[in-house]
């Protein structure tokens, strides 16, 4: 049976990375960006005739229906689904002076957009009778975040909505494990992206005093290669987890 996947900020370092390793490993995938299939079409082409791409909001209900039936209209099913997409607050304010606009805009996609993308897709998971070799139907992703865990009083909101999805995770965990649909989400540490960039200095500076003990950036293809073990199969007896993939930076020291 050949897999179909769903990545959402499938453009981006994180779900680019995943959609190229899941098309070499057999998947399907459908990804969804904010950008047009214009602005992306080299990246598109790259990946073969195994993706199709459609552009999208994940904060719109209506982008994540397109999302959906784009799925089950090229290639008939969804047997994973990988919460990828996210934004950062456009400007870092000290948590006193953090906006509501500025909450609303990352808390509706990174936490709301992840939540009702995953009732969707459980949904139609829930509506077909494929199982895999080790007796799932399906599986969900949610890249989270070290932020989840770990104060940054410029940019708050991100944090929340960070922590957010952890509990997303946890509850669609609980509600379909009985339904063979494990759910597990994954905790980057400091990964060399578009969102990271901006404070390369900053993280060069950390790094190099010993926050990650590994000593070294993150990269989109260490998360991809986690995103794999969970969509896959191989850890199919594993649900509600956080898999921390930060290089030992969650390690408290003396």
């Amino acid at each position: 049976m050949t897999k179909t996947a769903i990545i959402t900020g499938a453009m981006g370092g994180i779900g680019y990375a995943a959609a190229q390793l899941l098309t070499q490993n057999g998947f399907h995938v459908v990804g969804m960006d904010i950008v047009t299939a214009d602005a992306c079409a080299d990246r598109i082409a790259a990946l073969g005739e195994n993706f199709v791409y459609i552009s999208g909001n994940l904060a719109d209900a209506s982008d994540r229906q397109a999302l959906l039936d784009t799925a089950l209209s090229h290639f008939g099913a969804v047997h994973a689904l990988v919460n990828v997409a996210g934004v950062a607050p456009k400007f870092r304010r000290d948590l006193l002076e953090m906006t509501e606009e500025s909450y609303d805009f990352v808390m509706d996609i990174n936490t709301k957009g992840t939540l009702f993308l995953s009732q969707l897709v459980a949904n139609q998971i829930l509506k077909q009778e494929d199982r895999d070799a080790v007796g799932n139907r399906g599986y969900i992703v949610n890249i989270s975040s070290c932020s989840a865990y770990t104060s940054s009083t410029s940019r708050g909101e991100y944090c929340v909505s960070k922590a957010g999805v952890s509990m997303v995770t946890m509850l669609f965990a609980d509600r379909l494990a009985g339904e063979g649909i494990p759910v597990n989400e994954i905790c980057p540490g400091i990964i060399a992206t578009g969102m990271t960039a901006v404070v390369k200095e900053k993280y060069d500076k950390l790094i190099a005093e010993g926050l990650v003990p590994q000593a070294r950036w993150g990269l989109p293809e260490d998360i991809a290669k986690a995103i794999l073990s969970l969509v896959d199969g191989t850890l199919g007896y594993t649900t509600g987890q956080s898999l921390i993939v930060d290089g030992g930076m969650h390690i408290r020291r003396l």
